[in-house]
């Protein structure tokens, strides 16, 4: 069912950007809307890894830079049956993580110092589970056309603002019609932009849970992440406002209410839903595969080391036991 409802979104979303073309340019206007579009999401396709991460000044590390950190992720990305995505860390004081990449073949998983700082080993494993996750769902690449759907629009309502009020009633929008694409047009894009990145979410914390098999140590992750995002600046997301949906949590400042413009679902469903999952775990078939044999507890970085921006020769303290330890 999320499927289909992503697909129709997908669909309604181009439609509304041929739409915005047709009021443009009519029925010539609308093809070459589509045309912008393929053209923008073949483009993105092959660059938007590297944009997304260059936008978030994420460095890629191996098992000799943060050995803990990778060898946690090749750990989960085999009980996911994924191949082993790239790693980078965030200089960033903000606890997040993004996932990204066009096929699980080209993904990769990027967290910040932050997070890595804040959580124990099972929570840490939960987020990053919950990021492949979104790799083997492949909401990497949804998402990327959505954004980048998303902001075609945009920018096709703010070029028709030129050339609209220019036309008479006859050939053309008028000055009414064409205020109204200009402020509308992106909101119904923003819109169905944040209703498919909600719909991912459940999915992934779902499919990440039974990957890690601990939705308690996702649940109390989530409930740490939101509880500091709102408080800590995160100011690559603030910059790039178009990438924040994400995030496993919304790294922008004042989004947290479930409503039409939260990129995310509220963080106190999300729980609800792991809570319930939890209660479910011992007839779960990836519960009895990975409850045990997990790899040792991640070093949270606390600085830069002298091999790297975050090595492993200058890492930080381990992390403390948790309530799940």
């Amino acid at each position: 069912m999320n499927y289909l409802r992503t697909a129709m979104l997908l669909a309604g979303l181009t439609a509304l950007f041929m739409g915005v073309g047709f009021l443009i340019g009519g029925a010539n206007g609308a093809i070459i809307a589509l045309v912008i579009a393929a053209a923008m999401n073949v483009f993105s396709y092959w660059n938007s890894d590297r944009l997304v991460l260059s936008m978030h000044g994420a460095q890629e590390v191996d098992a000799r830079s943060a050995p803990d950190v990778y060898a946690l992720v090749a750990d989960l990305a085999r009980r996911a049956d994924l191949p082993m995505p790239k790693v980078y860390l965030m200089d960033n004081p903000q606890p997040n993580a993004f996932a990204t990449g066009r096929d699980p073949e080209h993904a990769a998983v990027a967290a910040t110092t932050g997070l890595l700082r804040m959580l124990n080993r099972d929570e840490l494993a939960g987020v990053i589970a919950h990021e492949l996750a979104h790799v083997k769902n492949r909401d990497t690449l949804i998402m990327t056309i959505t954004a980048t759907i998303a902001g075609a629009i945009s920018m096709l309502a703010q070029f028709g603002m030129f050339f609209g009020h220019n036309r008479d009633n006859n050939n053309g929008m008028g000055i009414v019609g064409t205020l109204a694409m200009v402020i509308l047009a992106p909101i119904a894009a923003m819109l169905v932009q944040m209703a498919i990145s909600r719909t991912r979410e459940y999915s992934a914390d779902r499919l990440g849970a039974l990957i890690s098999g601990r939705p308690d140590a996702l649940a109390s992750a989530l409930n740490k992440i939101a509880g500091t995002a709102q408080m800590v600046e995160n100011p690559t997301a603030e910059r790039n406002p178009a990438t924040a949906h994400l995030f496993i949590i919304n790294p922008l400042s004042g989004q947290r209410m479930d409503n039409l413009f939260s990129t995310h679902p509220a963080t106190e469903n999300r729980i609800a839903a792991l809570e319930q999952l939890a209660g479910q775990m011992g007839t779960s078939r990836y519960a009895s595969r990975n409850a045990s044999s997990m790899p040792p507890r991640t070093t949270a970085p606390s600085g830069p080391a002298p091999s790297g921006p975050w090595g492993g020769q200058g890492g930080g303290q381990r992390s403390r036991r948790g309530p799940w330890g």
